[in-house]
Formats: C-alpha cells, structure tokens, sequence
C-alpha cells in the first residue's frame, strides 16, 4: 500500500493507493510470458485478428528464454488462439527446447540453395536490368558460394561490378573471386571471428586444419595437445555463439561454410601441436 498527497495552498489530499493485483506481473518469465501470451490471444481473437510473431538467430535465447516462449506458444495452441510463431535457429536450438516442442512445431530444413535456386536469385534481377548472364557464370557462383545465399549475393555484386557492359561472363565471375573473398574476410567472417577468446580462435583453427565437412572432436583435442575433457569447455562455448554445431554425436562442424577457409586465410601459421 502507497500514499498519494497533493497539496495546493491551503488545501491538502491524501489518498491510500492499494496496486490491483494483475497478471504476467510475478517477475517470473516462465509464469508470465505464457499470462502475457493468452492475454494478447484472446484480444485478438475477439478482433479476428491473426497475429505472427517472427524471431530469428533463436539459438541465442537463453534456456529459461526459450522454455518461456514454448509454454507459451502450448498454452495458445490449447486456448486455440491466433497467434502464430515463425522462428529461424541453428541445430542446437532443437537441443536446448522441452520435449513437447517436438510435438508442438514443425521443423523444416533450411539449407544452402541448389543450383536452380542460385539462377533464379542471381537473373531475376539481371534479366528486369535488361542485362545477360552466362550459365557458365552461374555455376562458378553456385560452386565457390556453396549455395550460401549471403555468398551468393556478394559474389554476384562483385561479378557485375568486373563485367565489361551488360553480360557477366564466366571471367567476370572469375575475376571477381579475389574481391569477394576480401570483402567477406573484412566483414562478413571477421564480426564472427573478433567476438572469440584466443583459445576459442584455436580451436576454429584446429577444425579447420582437418579440411573437412566435419572433425571429430578427439582430433581436434589431440591438435591442441588438450585431453577431450579440456577442450569440450570450447566447444560448448563455440556452439553456443553459433560458430560450430554437433551434427552427430563426437563431430563438429562450421555453422558457416567456407569459414574453414578464412580460418586457414587469418592463421596461417598455425600448426597442430600433434
């Protein structure tokens, strides 16, 4: 209970303000995002309004986060209200969920584009440009990008900016492989790579040595001169900033394709200790 005064001149008023017990007010997310969740539901669903809630780089939600926001979307699913979650994560976000979300959501793959979806990205807008592209030309992007559609985007950028007039040929691509690789070293690949420990970039470096899709963890321990259990610290550390992921149980993998590449690009000194 709180006093409300208010005094002006020679008249005074006290009031004894008592707060309205609510709902979603207990301080605990797991209580009150599913309160919160219903609460806006059932307005919508007295407005027949659907709503959608969109969220990506979901690996990076904290555990309690994440089981909040599932209690809640069950809760809505039970209730029958319009509320909608779209949410985009890397593998280790399945890991992290209740075992009900298996249940609760679907989970489609999204992977690197095929070759198609490649020439569909790069001519649609080359041909509303009244330009030309070879096919020839499509290939080298879909083969050096690995259908990454970031890569993708940048590779076709630096590929118009070496074509000589309106046709991107198999030699613009070609020249244009060094100012893509700069350009994803000094941006795209280096925001990742500053945000780690020295030894987190060791152990990046380590994986990388091996030129695989996926390394065996007891590898890569054994490149640092680390027994398993040491080096397992790194790897959770790594997975949960989304640099690597287990994609079978003892491997690792890059999140990103072609960082192996950049690895061995920004320490090239490096050798295993052995």
């Amino acid at each position: 209970m709180s006093k409300v005064k208010l005094k002006y001149g020679d008249i005074e008023v006290s009031l004894d303000v008592s707060p309205e017990t609510g709902v979603a007010d207990s301080g605990d997310l797991e209580a009150d995002l599913p309160e919160l969740m219903l609460a806006v539901g059932q307005a919508a669903a007295s407005r027949q309004v659907p709503i959608v809630l969109i969220f990506d780089e979901m690996q990076y939600l904290h555990k309690k986060e994440l089981s909040a926001l599932i209690m809640a979307m069950h809760k809505v699913s039970q209730k029958q209200l319009p509320i909608a979650l779209f949410g985009a994560g890397l593998p280790p976000l399945l890991g992290n969920s209740k075992s009900y979300a298996e249940r609760l959501f679907d989970y489609p793959r999204v992977d690197a584009l095929n070759r198609e979806a490649v020439r569909l990205a790069i001519e649609t807008p080359i041909l509303k440009a009244k330009a030309f592209i070879e096919a020839r030309a499509i290939d080298r992007i879909a083969s050096s990008t690995q259908g990454y559609p970031y890569f993708v985007q940048q590779w076709a950028h630096d590929a118009w900016n070496c074509a000589k007039g309106m046709t991107i040929d198999l030699r613009a691509v070609q020249n244009a492989d060094s100012a893509a690789v700069k350009n994803l070293d000094e941006g795209f690949f280096s925001v990742r790579f500053d945000r780690l420990t020295a030894s987190e970039k060791k152990y990046l470096r380590a994986m990388a040595f091996y030129q695989s899709d996926m390394v065996n963890t007891t590898k890569v321990a054994e490149a640092l001169g680390q027994s398993s259990q040491s080096a397992n610290s790194l790897r959770s550390s790594l997975i949960g900033k989304g640099m690597i992921y287990s994609p079978s149980y003892g491997d690792v993998a890059f999140t990103v394709p072609l960082f192996d590449q950049f690895m061995r690009r920004k320490m090239p000194g490096w050798k295993p200790e052995s």
